[in-house]
């Protein structure tokens, strides 16, 4: 670190306090905190509880107040649908203090959970911000997401409305979410009672009576209300991440704590204030969305792009520096996979550099390991700094970034640069002893966590305390394996777990395994993430049939491909699957499916003593040597 971001960590780690109250001074309170860092009920740290605030008011009503309602807050393009417009701040005020009145009139309250199933529309940042406005607690559903997918959020966040869209709109053509949400509901458990359905042109809705409404028709009716004071510690949203056992995760984030975290990061991690341009082309289904596109920009007065489109295709590979010139965009963040796109259909960024992009400083990238190739190209591309940044849906933040808006570092291809202050990062081995520079080994987090990381995860303290912080006592487990370097560098190499990144979407391999093995032919399956050099990884499945079954090879991979489409959705983007005559197992039976990623990405590996029979190695290698991975067997 430069000395000036050293001395700041070393601020925010030796009088988190003290810092933290000056960051938290940034954003507006009804009433002050009691305690900045409460510990008392530790490992479920609080922070300034007793404060009371509204993260709607502070990211959209107080901007009005000070005179600049007239600025745009959003500026939604939509190439899918031929549709540009921007939104200033007095008509969000408008819009979600309308869509808060209605939820208000139908007996929303404070801590009700409301399900957000929409596409990349400015409705559905309306939406997040009615809930907030409310003190309701929103849960957003990716929109790419199947029934069954939906159906298990609805039965945890047990919600009391449902607010969706007649559609998606990708390339390839209208995607309809209501059939898929009548579906979910079907499956479900939990009785929603009403949904709120924005009808849009491209395809039409079909309403349940009794239990579905119109949008347009709803709102045009409804009442205007004032935000309501809640506590910094209360709820704001609950977002589902994958666990490893298939059923997800719904970490919990807070009001208080995220809204200090994110205004905190705009400023230094991103270079973004007030009255700037920002871009964080992601959806607002996943983390990136909630914290980048909807939150934290709005938090600091700024201008952030809602894009409902594609890197390429919608139309060309140009569209992303269009709108970075169009709207003078300053920080723009995408995920390497966009990149890589984009590189493959214009190889030499020829549409780059025939577009003015002198408004662009900087261009973050994260969701996933950026590989240097990427980094390098477009930066030599651009000839602007690349940022690779790393963090978690469980963080809501960076955990390490280069302080672009503060104190940047050089960069280091492969390398998110250091741990950003609030978070304590360490390498350890299996023992949680540190390990030396360049050694690799589980990366943690020292407990506290900063503001604005996940409390909990819903309804489930146990569940938090097991999956992250009982490996490792005192410290938070981040389930990614890497290095540092002696310059305190940090460098995340892979999962230590069975998720895997697919284009940046964090999905179970165990969910992959419970639904392939729903079909009638299957008796065993083992998934396992590939390196690829599009979507970073790439599920692969290995199945062993049921003895006497007889199906052919292309009719098998046929079934297996539609019935992981049809239960988890296109995002999986399964397409690897080969029957195996049997699986490597310990004695004990655990599958190695460490073992097997190791094969496929050809790396060197030692065969477990405990392994029940090693030529089932050699079936794995051969196996994947037939699909175009792992070396031939010498």
């Amino acid at each position: 670190m430069t000395s000036s971001g050293l001395a700041l960590h070393q601020q925010s780690l030796n009088a988190k306090d003290e810092f933290w109250a000056e960051a938290a001074s940034a954003i507006a309170w009804y009433k002050p905190w009691d305690k900045v860092l409460d510990e008392s009920n530790a490992p479920f740290y609080q922070w300034f509880s007793g404060g009371q605030m509204n993260t709607c008011y502070n990211a959209v009503d107080r901007h009005v107040a000070a005179g600049n309602g007239d600025r745009v807050a959003i500026q939604y393009v939509s190439p899918v649908t031929e549709t540009e417009y921007g939104i200033t701040y007095s008509e969000l005020q408008a819009q979600v203090s309308r869509l808060a009145g209605y939820m208000n009139s139908i007996g929303i309250k404070k801590g009700d959970r409301v399900v957000i199933y929409m596409p990349m529309v400015p409705e559905t940042a309306y939406a997040m911000l009615a809930c907030a406005r409310i003190g309701a607690i929103h849960s957003v559903v990716f929109g790419g997401f199947a029934a069954n997918e939906l159906a298990t959020r609805i039965d945890d966040a047990k919600p009391k409305l449902i607010l969706s869209a007649s559609c998606g709109i990708e390339p390839s053509g209208v995607v309809a979410y209501k059939p898929l949400l009548d579906n979910a509901l079907e499956q479900a458990q939990h009785q929603v009672k009403q949904c709120l359905i924005l009808d849009r042109s491209q395809c039409h809705a079909e309403l349940v009576e009794g239990r579905d409404v119109n949008w347009h028709t709803a709102i045009a009716s409804a009442p205007n209300v004032d935000c309501v004071p809640v506590e910094a510690t209360d709820p704001l949203y609950v977002l589902y991440t994958s666990g490893t056992t298939g059923q997800p995760k719904g970490v919990v984030r807070d009001n208080g704590g995220h809204a200090v975290a994110l205004t905190w990061s705009m400023k230094h991690i991103y270079d973004i204030g007030e009255g700037d341009a920002f871009w964080a082309a992601s959806d607002v289904g996943w983390v990136v969305g909630h914290s980048y596109i909807v939150y934290a920009p709005l938090l600091v007065g700024a201008t952030t792009v809602l894009y409902e489109g594609k890197p390429v295709g919608t139309p060309d590979p140009g569209a992303f520096w269009r709108i970075i010139s169009q709207y003078k965009v300053k920080s723009f963040f995408t995920a390497p996979t966009a990149i890589r796109a984009i590189k493959r259909e214009d190889p030499d960024a020829s549409y780059a550099k025939a577009t003015d992009l002198s408004c662009l400083n900087n261009v973050f990238l994260a969701g996933e390991r950026c590989d240097p190739d990427t980094l390098l190209w477009t930066q030599e591309m651009l000839q602007k700094p690349v940022i690779d940044h790393w963090w978690q849906t469980e963080t809501g933040w960076p955990v390490a970034a280069n302080l672009m808006g503060y104190s940047p570092v050089p960069i280091k291809p492969g390398s998110p640069a250091q741990p950003v202050p609030g978070y304590q990062v360490e390498v350890v081995d299996e023992m949680g002893e540190q390990v030396e520079a360049n050694q690799s080994g589980n990366v943690v987090i020292k407990l506290p966590l900063p503001p604005g990381t996940l409390t909990t995860l819903w309804q489930n303290d146990k569940r938090y305390q097991d999956s992250y912080l009982s490996m490792y006592p005192g410290y938070y487990l981040t389930g990614d394996a890497g290095y540092m370097d002696e310059e305190g560098y940090l460098y995340i190499m892979s999962r230590i777990d069975d998720i895997i990144n697919v284009a940046g979407h964090r999905l179970s391999t165990g969910r992959f395994e419970e639904v392939l093995c729903q079909h009638e032919a299957i008796a065993e399956v083992a998934v396992i993430g590939v390196q690829d050099k599009l979507k970073g990884q790439v599920p692969l499945g290995l199945v062993v049939l049921k003895k006497g079954v007889d199906i052919s090879d292309e009719q098998l991979h046929k079934e297996l491909i539609a019935l992981v489409r049809k239960e988890i959705g296109p995002v999986a983007s399964f397409r690897l699957v080969s029957a195996i005559q049997k699986l490597p197992k310990t004695r004990s039976g655990k599958i190695l499916r460490g073992t097997m990623r190791k094969i496929a990405d050809n790396q060197s590996f030692k065969a477990p003593a405990t392994i029940e029979d090693p030529a089932t190695l050699d079936l794995v290698r051969n196996t994947l040597t037939r699909m175009g991975y792992a070396d031939a067997l010498v």
